[in-house]
């Protein structure tokens, strides 16, 4: 007995495919705009101008502490200038790889102005474990992983299941390393706190004993110098703190992003875009500060 096959019509034939249609095309326009969200995300997130700005300024602590500094002093902050001085090339690499790390992102996702193979082979140098500063085996464990993730996936091929699988398997190194890097700011607030008491101080002692007839000159520019410190140690620790809810706001928007390639839901592209406008203005805020400090 032939099998009895039912004519389907034209008509109904025509629906279906023009759903099917709808439905691949519109599924493809919900992951170029997601994709787009995700560059944006990566591209806000790997800024991190502050960071190198600010370590920079914690490894060259000694040089701007020393004329204030007495001899007995002088002999203990030259020994934690060298300890600061090594440390800080491993602190300049931690913040390098949150940012290969979304520079990465956004190449998987479409973005092409990086090329990236020499930079996270540089990446690739080890890092080590600074007690004193707060920078513990975890993070480096966590540098070690994140590199080696990145020069995997960039033999990977692009779009939407490339980010998912790189988003999903560098959440908890990237982590790690925003932990680390709060960790360390929190040292450099300590370490300008320090400064502050040492430069301040010496001037906030010395000027009454300068202010007489004959020394009125020198005690008034000590006056003026007094308050310029003070305004830029103050500026310096908002910039600390900014960059610190900087660092908090990348990583709830990784969150955001992890959350949304896993289970997108209908308001995907709206979560990411808010995650992204939280993290660009963290940034500017950042930089504003910074840019006080560098006013005339």
């Amino acid at each position: 007995m032939k099998p009895l096959r039912l004519a389907m019509p034209f008509s109904l034939l025509r629906l279906l495919l023009a759903l099917s249609l709808a439905a691949t095309l519109g599924g493809c326009a919900s992951s170029t705009a997601r994709m787009a969200q995700v560059r944006d995300l990566a591209a806000e997130s790997a800024k991190l101008g502050a960071w190198s700005d600010l370590t920079e300024r914690y490894r060259d602590t000694y040089a701007r502490e020393q004329p204030y500094l007495s001899p007995q002093a002088d002999a203990r902050e030259r020994a934690q200038d060298a300890a600061r001085r090594a440390a800080s090339a491993d602190f300049v690499r931690i913040g390098r790889s949150v940012q290969l790390y979304m520079q990465t992102l956004g190449t998987l996702a479409g973005d092409n102005q990086y090329d990236l193979e020499d930079q996270v082979k540089s990446a690739s140098t080890a890092i080590k474990a600074w007690p004193d500063s707060g920078l513990q085996d975890r993070h480096v464990n966590a540098y070690a992983g994140l590199t080696r993730l990145l020069v995997h996936v960039l033999g990977g091929r692009h779009q939407e299941q490339a980010v998912r699988e790189l988003v999903q398997a560098g959440d908890a190194p990237l982590q790690e390393m925003l932990e680390a890097m709060r960790i360390l700011l929190r040292t450099y607030a300590g370490s300008n706190d320090n400064e502050q008491a040492i430069v301040t101080g010496l001037l906030e002692v010395s000027i009454p004993y300068q202010n007489t007839p004959d020394q009125r000159l020198l005690a008034t520019l000590a006056k003026v110098q007094l308050r310029a410190l003070r305004s830029e140690y103050q500026l310096i620790g908002r910039r600390l703190t900014l960059t610190a809810h900087n660092i908090d706001a990348i990583a709830a928007g990784h969150k955001t992003l992890l959350a949304q390639l896993t289970q997108p839901g209908d308001d995907s592209v709206v979560s990411l875009a808010q995650a992204s406008a939280t993290v660009r203005a963290s940034q500017r805020a950042a930089d504003e500060a910074w840019s006080a400090t560098r006013a005339p």
